[in-house]
Parts: structure tokens; sequence; C-alpha cells
């Protein structure tokens, strides 16, 4: 079986994030990018269904500019055993990727079809379900536990929910998200990132495969949250009651 995963370049989670004078969008030049945290994780799983013995092959897919195949020899060190690069300069939306997924699904045809439940930098959370839907596969979202059978052709997730844990039983083909608490991700050593150097990334453009890639959001303006107030010490039980009722007004 064949495991197809999807990453996203993204502004590295340990930078400080500004955003531009006209309020467009966030700075990106000459800012640390990475993998997107989530996507890590869903690489790792699938990496980890592959060396079970439950996989034979593990292609991890990336979309963006030029500068997005950093991200995916980062994949392929890990342990990936090649990349799909679409190549796109402009502003890519869930669903615009969810149909490009969805015509390399039909190329590759993998047995399971693997993302990191949301994005850092949008965070829209809406690329795995639509895929599941344009593909009209099961879909496992928030996931925390996989578990693969093979003879049976079913995975069996556990979803975080709100009230708990969720499990779940999906026949394959099927879209699994992955919430944070799946795996803890490896890092690439430095043999495999010598590896990865040689390993093949095929590349393909929108077009190429039959997909119009258009906005159907309109970011109107991008604002930095209000600056929190210091806090302040306070002498005594009272006066915290006493800055509760008249300050903030909560009882």
């Amino acid at each position: 079986m064949k495991i197809m995963v999807a990453i996203k370049r993204v502004v590295d989670y340990a930078v400080k994030i500004r955003v531009k004078p006209d309020k467009t969008g966030v700075v990106t030049q000459n800012v640390k990018m990475s993998m997107n945290p989530f996507c890590e994780i869903a690489l790792e799983e699938a990496l980890r269904i592959r060396e079970s013995g439950l996989a034979s092959e593990v292609v991890a897919v990336s979309m963006g500019p030029a500068q997005s195949v950093d991200t995916l020899r980062t994949g392929l060190a890990m342990g990936a055993d090649r990349g799909i690069h679409v190549e796109a300069n402009g502003s890519l939306y869930p669903l615009s990727v969810a149909k490009i997924l969805k015509k390399l699904v039909e190329i590759e045809k993998p047995g399971l079809l693997i993302l990191g439940k949301q994005a850092i930098d949008d965070d829209c959370n809406q690329t795995g379900q639509m895929t599941a839907g344009l593909l009209n596969w099961p879909q496992g979202t928030f996931a925390s536990k996989v578990v693969l059978d093979k003879e049976k052709q079913v995975v069996t997730v556990d979803r975080e929910v709100d009230d708990g844990i969720e499990t779940v039983s999906l026949n394959l083909p099927a879209v699994i998200t992955t919430d944070l608490r799946l795996n803890q991700p490896r890092y690439a050593t430095l043999p495999n990132i010598m590896k990865a150097k040689s390993k093949p990334i095929k590349k393909y453009t929108p077009e190429e495969l039959n997909v119009e890639i258009k906005s159907d959001l309109e970011i109107v303006q991008v604002t930095e949250p209000p600056k929190r107030k210091a806090g302040v010490v306070l002498s005594s039980v009272d006066e915290l009651i006493d800055k509760l009722k008249h300050e903030a007004r909560v009882i």
C-alpha cells in the first residue's frame, strides 16, 4: 500500500510574526520557514506505518513556490521515499489545495492520504475534509491514534473531540488528519539529509493537473491582536473582589 502525505511550508513556529505595514498579510521575507508542525506529525505517522510493514511507500506532496522543495527535502530526509512538488506562486486556499490533492490521488492511487489537521499560518482546518469530500472517501479527523488492518483494509482512528475520544473505523482508501498528541516526529539525521538530495521529486503545475487556482476568500485586513495589559499584584482577597466587581465587572 502507498501512503501520500501533504506537507506545507510555513513561517517557523518559533518566529515572532510581524504584520506588513499595509496590513495585507504578514512579513515572510528573510524569515525562517519550516514544515508545518502538524504536517511533521502526519509524515511521522506514515513512516511508522511503513516501518511496521503495512505500507510499501510514502510519498510527500507540497504545493507552493520553488522554495517549497526545501520543505520536501526535509520530508525526504525524515524518511519519505519520494516527493511531488506542485509549483504555484500565488496564494493557495483550502479548496484549491483539495482539488490538487484529488488529482494527485487519481494519478498516484494511494491507499491512505494523511494530512496535518491544520496549518499554523492560516489555521483553516479545512483541506482534509474538503479532499475527502471531493474523493468521496471516509475521513478520520483530529487523529490521536491510528491502527491499520491491512488484511481487512480498515483503519481505526481515535479522534479527539470535545467530550473525550471518539473511535471510528474507516474502509480504505481513506483520509486522516493528525492531531498534536498522535506522535513525536523524528529528527532528520545527517546521513539521511545527504541521502535526501538524491531522492526524486516530480514537478507539476496546477495547469498540468487541470486545476484552476482561484481565491474563494478575500483578506480584507490583517492586524495584530490588541496588546494585553500588564498584570497587577494584589494585597488581599478583598482587593481582588473589589476589582472584579468595579473594574472587570464580572461579579
